[in-house]
């Protein structure tokens, strides 16, 4: 990626779970644009930010704290929020309710997810995908660890808000150098996301380049790498 530090835009923008792996690539390509960044983390997580020391500020505090988030997002022109469906206290729903509540009139919130989250019930996914997540959720919820009901709830939330929102529904993620903005469709099922992978680092570019995409206001677009063979093969199907 190019070196933080270009030219300030004035904008202000925060984002909620600043330390985890596609928060911290986040809150790099924020800066790299030039904005004011604000991030959210939790207490012990905060020296995982220290290599942006100086260059952004920290509050540290559960992201599912109304009063944490309030003092977070003051003055934002957009937050981006991870949401992690830690533990069996509703971590998810709590987070994206007090975004909802607390952030400025008129400011882009931008979300993050996974394919299983549906908005309109037309999504198709494949019978290992099910069963992937039917397993996995019900081994998560017993040892409650995760609750992925709660980051069903909390999207429910976010679709039927009035804010201008964009949730962010991601393939499996992998590690590497950036192949470019991913390339996106309304619907799990689509033959362009057939490849199911995506880079972190795009991940986070998304995100980001949402902010400016009055496009994806009020849309949950599902994301698979540009470089995925299905992408590829879209692209040369429809020049």
């Amino acid at each position: 990626m190019e070196p933080i530090g270009k030219s300030g835009t004035g904008k202000r923008v925060c984002v909620v779970g600043a330390s985890g792996k596609l928060g911290r690539y986040m809150v790099r390509h924020a800066l790299d644009r030039g904005y004011e960044v604000v991030g959210v983390c939790r207490e012990k997580s905060t020296g995982k930010l220290a290599d942006f020391a100086g260059l952004l500020t920290v509050i540290p505090g559960p992201t599912s704290d109304p009063a944490v988030i309030a003092r977070a997002v003051r003055g934002c022109d957009a937050v981006l929020t991870v949401l992690v469906p830690w533990g069996m206290n509703h971590y998810a729903t709590g987070t994206a309710q007090a975004v909802l509540d607390h952030a400025e009139p008129g400011a882009r919130l931008v979300f993050s997810c996974g394919w299983h989250i549906t908005r309109d019930g037309l999504d198709v996914y494949t019978r290992s995908f099910r069963l992937y997540a039917a397993v996995f959720g019900r081994l998560a919820k017993l040892a409650r660890f995760v609750d992925i009901d709660d980051q069903v709830e909390a999207c429910r939330r976010i679709f039927a808000s009035s804010t201008q929102w964009t949730v962010v529904r991601g393939s499996d993620l992998e590690e590497g150098e950036s192949q470019g903005l991913p390339v996106w469709s309304r619907h799990v099922g689509d033959p362009v996301l057939a490849s199911n992978l995506t880079r972190r680092v795009d991940y986070a570019q998304f995100m980001v380049e949402a902010i400016g995409d009055r496009a994806l206001i009020h849309e949950a677009p599902a994301i698979v790498g540009r470089l995925a063979p299905s992408a590829i093969a879209h692209a040369r199907q429809h020049p």
